[in-house]
């Protein structure tokens, strides 16, 4: 079954680099995104449904290697459980300290 390609933005301005994960779960090609670029902030799903949950998440900060983390998609509605707690958790020794807000 094909749940849809993975999509996602870089977007570099003023000398900063910020990733957009969207609506997408993990996959290997992050880590080619995280060689292209050092990635200042990287926005990433942790909601589950629909996209990366806070364990895939934390694999991709891994492969990303960002400085700073901001779990997105989670929270909005009873479908999306992903906790921004666990995922910090999680992340912790992966690369940057996440944001969990």
């Amino acid at each position: 079954m094909n749940l849809g390609e993975a999509a996602g933005v870089v977007l570099q301005t003023e000398g900063k680099t910020i990733y957009h994960a969207g609506d997408t779960a993990l996959f290997s090609d992050m880590r080619l995104i995280g060689e292209d670029a050092p990635i200042d902030l990287a926005l990433l799903p942790i909601g589950e449904h629909f996209t990366m949950g806070p364990k895939d998440a934390a694999k991709a900060v891994g492969f990303l290697t960002p400085k700073r983390v901001i779990p997105i998609h989670y929270g909005t509605f009873p479908p999306l459980v992903g906790d921004p707690q666990q995922f910090a958790s999680l992340a912790k020794g992966t690369g940057p300290t996440p944001s969990a807000t």
